[in-house]
């Protein structure tokens, strides 16, 4: 059998690949469009708010209802309705597009723009996860205020401010570094996670703490907050299996199945809902921490600093 034969008999025979996540869901575009349709209840009132004709938003419409197998809009003389699969896409939808508008944030944020009035440090899981959202909160109140974010370990974000290198700073560590005043923002909790795969996930008992501070584990790096929190709690005996930068990263490589890991509650909701992840019970150890803000010691935050500052107790 030719070479051609072979690779035509394994196209054949074996699983077929699902289409890239970008042929399968709808570009942000069409699902704006769909929003305001389910808001106005019009498709032609949908496309003049957008800037789009009428025949360009219907054409995107049935693109969309194309792409996704199923009808979306009654349309009428009367206007357009939405059918009980569009009222469920479309809260789908709105999710999405909160999230791209807070990565959109997040990413402005990180341009450094020579005009910056407003210098940010955050330690990665509140970067990550919460400061997104302020941001684009902020943005609404002040428009033309420009943001820069650093995002760096919670010893980082203390050494920046001490430098005079940033305006207001977020760190999650167990105590607040010298030099610095601070306020509670918000209450997080490190849990212990492994691949579905793990011994541990189909432990009936709770984790011991003394078991845990005797097995290595994916750990971020000293100086952040998370691995501060889980010193103290373990008296610094935890060994490490791997040390990573990033909680991203963390998160990765206990999907991948290296072995178990420490993270905030924060950072892995997504991987719990869809088993990627195990929480692994925990016994007589508390992991509980608070996010702060903070800023050099005699300088309350001024102008945006502390209008983002405000922002994060809502």
């Amino acid at each position: 059998m030719s070479g051609t034969e072979n690779e035509g008999s394994g196209d054949a025979s074996g699983p077929t690949r699902a289409a890239p996540l970008a042929h399968r869901v709808p570009d942000l575009g069409a699902l704006e469009l769909l929003l305001a349709v389910a808001r106005l209840g019009s498709l032609g009132g949908a496309a003049r708010e957008l800037g789009i004709s009428q025949p360009a938003a219907s054409s995107r419409v049935r693109s969309m209802e194309r792409q996704l197998g199923v009808a979306l809009v009654d349309r009428s003389p009367r206007g357009s309705r939405l059918t009980d699969a569009g009222a469920l896409v479309t809260d789908w939808a709105r999710r999405i597009v909160e999230a791209a508008e807070a990565f959109d944030a997040g990413a402005q944020a990180l341009r450094d723009r020579r005009d910056s009035r407003l210098r940010v440090a955050a330690s990665m899981t509140i970067a990550e996860y919460l400061l997104p959202g302020w941001l684009v909160a902020l943005r609404a109140q002040r428009p033309d205020t420009a943001v820069s974010l650093l995002a760096g370990n919670s010893s980082v974000v203390a050494r920046r401010l001490l430098a005079g290198e940033v305006d207001l700073g977020f760190v999650e560590g167990v105590s607040v570094p010298a030099g610095l005043d601070s306020a509670v923002i918000a209450h997080d909790r490190l849990i212990v996670v492994t691949a579905p795969g793990h011994p541990w996930a189909r432990r009936r008992r709770p984790l011991a703490a003394r078991e845990l501070a005797v097995t290595p584990l994916i750990l971020r790096e000293k100086g952040s907050g998370t691995r501060q929190v889980l010193d103290a709690a373990l008296g610094g005996l935890a060994p490490p299996l791997i040390e990573l930068s990033s909680t991203t990263a963390v998160k990765a490589a206990a999907v991948g199945g290296a072995g178990p890991a420490v993270l905030s509650e924060l950072a892995v909701g997504e991987e719990l809902a869809m088993r990627r992840l195990v929480r692994v019970p925990v016994e007589d150890v508390s992991l509980a921490r608070d996010l702060r803000a903070v800023w050099p010691t005699g300088h309350r935050p001024t102008g945006p600093a502390r209008q983002l500052l405000s922002l994060t107790r809502g």
